[in-house]
């Protein structure tokens, strides 16, 4: 599946993991591309690649160990952030968690570590954005964070708002945006965005994902309208550093009014928080 190189030395790939399968054993391949070749295969530029290439279960060193794949997989399903950690020298293979290399699960990128020694791949829960409101800034917002690569929930109690004719293709919730949030299991890979500018619906939903470690918590509204709210979290127990997570009025300011243009900003600062914090 998928390719290494666009094309270039998928051949001799192929042939070496054939060759792994029959003798158990992993193998670190490493190839160097010309500029004229690359250029041929429509890369921009050449340069050199290195390729692990791995059996599972086989007999010889650094093959993957058939529990450890299915431990990754236990851990991919439930939402686990997870490092597969292969040792190069020993062949030995392990998973570890986000404190191990937290800087490569941040920034989401698998790679060798210590001198070439080691190499980690990243898996990390697929990223999630969770619009509160089927309003026309979702309309908007919505595939452009599926573009984005988020999975995406879009989230209203009212049926005219909420339906597959105004949001098709995308998982819809008609529960009240706290039981769909909470039910949701936020986590850090997490969005949260209320767009209805009703507080009997908001307010639950920024109750709910501040109770979570959500990267990101988007509110529209005024500078007016965030005060009032600010009152009404402050009343039900929140203080000050609860309420600075909060984004609001939401997105960045990029002067833009109009709903496809707001779904932009929106879309703007939750890859700057993600990315940039």
């Amino acid at each position: 599946m998928g390719s290494v190189s666009g094309g270039c030395v998928e051949g001799a790939v192929v042939t070496e993991a054939l060759d792994a399968l029959e003798d158990g054993a992993a193998r670190m391949l490493e190839y160097g591309v010309s500029d004229e070749d690359a250029f041929a295969v429509g890369l921009a530029c050449g340069g050199r690649v290195k390729i692990l290439v791995e059996p599972v279960g086989g007999t010889g060193q650094g093959a993957m160990p058939l529990d450890v794949l299915e431990d990754l997989g236990t851990a991919i399903n439930t939402r686990l952030p997870v490092g597969y950690v292969a040792d190069l020298n020993s062949g030995a293979r392990s998973l570890v968690g986000p404190e191990r290399f937290p800087d490569r699960f941040k920034s989401n990128r698998s790679g060798l570590e210590e001198g070439d020694k080691t190499f980690v791949a990243i898996h990390n829960p697929p990223l999630r954005v969770f619009v509160v409101g089927g309003v026309h800034i979702a309309q908007h917002l919505v595939p452009m964070a599926k573009s984005c690569g988020f999975d995406v929930v879009l989230i209203d109690p009212r049926p005219a708002f909420a339906s597959a004719v105004r949001f098709p293709d995308v998982a819809l919730s008609d529960d009240w945006p706290d039981a769909a949030l909470h039910a949701a299991q936020l986590d850090s890979r997490s969005a949260v965005v209320t767009l209805t500018h009703d507080s009997k619906l908001d307010d639950p939903a920024i109750k709910a994902a501040l109770r979570t470690d959500v990267f990101y918590l988007g509110c529209l509204g005024s500078t007016r309208t965030h005060a009032k709210r600010v009152e009404r979290l402050k009343e039900a127990g929140f203080d000050d550093d609860d309420i600075a997570r909060i984004h609001a009025p939401i997105g960045l300011d990029l002067g833009g009014r109009a709903p496809a243009e707001i779904a932009v900003s929106i879309m703007a600062e939750i890859t700057q928080i993600l990315h940039k914090g």
